[in-house]
């Protein structure tokens, strides 16, 4: 990390004229909202999370599904209410720093930057995979998968460097569509009424909670809501903060635990109770939910989703490019990375030295991966996506736990619901949830030995890394160590007590 002196704190965030401030004002609710959803890739999650889910954890994916959903908000409730007093593209960062002392913030900025770049790249390998056969088959353009990867990182180092708004707009466009295609799947299901009777099996506390297999369950289903703290990194970017950050945050989670334990329960109903099992059994399991739908909604609407699971996919990477470059311009700024990352340009104020930073490093990972020959799903996607899920929830549950700390000394006016017990009880789900994702690792990666043990250890080095850097600064640079997570001022009367 760099030793160069602090940065001077700015009391202009939204001055057109700096070089280190982010464009104010710029994204409103549904902006955000966009970026959040997106990040989580609905579809995707409905077409291979599903049938994973059903596979290895059972009848109550939909339940586990609403349940993941429920502990976020408690933890979203707290998360916002924070979001008044700490304005910071770092996030986590800002966040641990201000509950649980700068140390920890640290750490947690660490293993944040390194499970979203992971994550960033594995969904370039997903993209590369699912749009190499689907063009193939759809439209006749067989590419190599690596071709494809490399264009979509063109593509995204393009919308990365525009200004905010460009990139929120493409993903309405994208979202909307794969929302669609889905309600086209659940119209004609309730329809047609399904092989069997309806049943409410799937969120019964047995099937969600009591079942052999409800950690496979809680896997697929923390996993499948990633990205959805993202909301506080675009604070700084975000029309009237204090109010848009919290209700983009909430609607997000709502929507996607709506939308998720709706969709996966549809699917009970398409394929029947005892269906859905021996579909996910077999070994077309893949396909199940692409192939229902053919049958269902008829065969231009399988041929729609093919193509919008690979749009899905670009837009997932899209939201967690933009999340992961506002963490290295935060860090950047802060002199905590190379000074350099934390400049933006002067006629759209966007991170364009972070992202295209990112988009090279991108580039760089597919061009291993191709010259090693390395299979893009297997090889490439599965290997950093569990990576990244692990150290991001990780993250969550630090955040959590920050939360719970700052508020037990102050709740600043917020009731003791929202800023202490929804929190601590967010908290607590967050950990479980971690520990579930630790103890069936191979659920994610779909990996056997001690291949899994490597893949875990990148969070506790980073985490303990970021807190030996943050006393050592400490101890033999104070001043400096004063100012890190000020680098974006809020009203006095809105900070809180700093902690050390």
């Amino acid at each position: 990390m760099s030793s160069s002196p602090a940065p001077p704190i700015s009391s202009d965030v939204g001055s057109a004229a700096s070089s280190t401030q982010l464009a104010a004002g710029r994204l409103g609710t549904w902006d955000i909202i966009f970026f959040v959803v997106s990040a989580a890739a609905p579809l995707t999650v409905v077409v291979s999370g599903a049938a994973t889910s059903f596979r290895l954890g059972g009848l109550g994916a939909p339940g586990a599904m609403v349940f993941s959903g429920i502990v976020l908000i408690l933890f979203a409730l707290g998360f916002t209410a924070m979001s008044k007093s700490v304005r910071n593209a770092g996030a986590f960062y800002a966040y641990v720093s201000r509950g649980l002392g700068k140390p920890f913030g640290l750490g947690a900025s660490s293993v944040t930057v390194f499970a979203y770049i992971a994550l960033v790249i594995s969904f370039y390998g997903f993209i590369g995979f699912f749009a190499q056969f689907t063009f193939a088959e759809l439209l006749g353009i067989d590419l190599p998968w690596g071709v494809w990867s490399l264009i979509a990182v063109a593509i995204v180092a393009f919308l990365g460097y525009r200004k905010i708004d460009v990139g929120a707009k493409v993903l309405a466009v994208l979202l909307t569509l794969e929302v669609g295609i889905l309600l086209v799947l659940a119209i004609a299901t309730i329809a047609n009424g399904g092989p069997e009777p309806w049943s409410a099996a799937p969120f019964s506390l047995d099937n969600v909670f009591f079942a052999p297999t409800a950690g496979a369950l809680f896997v697929v289903g923390f996993g499948a809501y990633l990205g959805f703290e993202s909301t506080a990194i675009y604070a700084e970017e975000a029309k009237r903060p204090e109010r848009t950050v919290p209700r983009a945050t909430i609607i997000a989670v709502v929507f996607l635990a709506v939308f998720y334990g709706f969709t996966f329960w549809i699917l009970t109903v398409a394929f029947g109770v005892d269906g859905i099992l021996q579909l996910a059994a077999s070994d077309s399991f893949e396909t199940m939910v692409i192939d229902g739908t053919e049958q269902i909604a008829g065969a231009w609407a399988s041929y729609v989703m093919k193509i919008l699971i690979v749009t899905s996919f670009f837009a997932c990477v899209l939201s967690f490019h933009n999340a992961s470059t506002r963490y290295l311009f935060a860090l950047g700024r802060e002199g905590l990375l190379p000074r350099a990352l934390g400049r933006t340009t002067a006629r759209t104020q966007s991170p364009a030295v972070a992202s295209l930073t990112l988009s090279v490093f991108s580039a760089i990972g597919v061009l291993i991966a191709i010259i090693l020959g390395a299979d893009p799903f297997l090889g490439l996607a599965l290997w950093t996506y569990a990576t990244g899920v692990q150290g991001l929830v990780f993250a969550q549950a630090l955040a959590a736990i920050a939360v719970v700390w700052y508020f037990l000394r102050d709740r600043r006016g917020h009731s003791i619901f929202r800023v202490v017990i929804a929190p601590i009880l967010g908290a607590i789900g967050l950990v479980v949830g971690f520990t579930l994702i630790v103890t069936n690792f191979e659920v994610v990666t779909g990996l056997e030995g001690p291949i899994n043990q490597v893949l875990l250890l990148p969070t506790p080095i980073l985490f303990i890394a970021g807190i030996i850097v943050g006393l050592v600064i400490k101890a033999r640079r104070p001043e400096y160590y004063a100012g890190l997570t000020e680098s974006v001022t809020v009203p006095v009367e809105a900070l809180p007590e700093e902690r050390s």
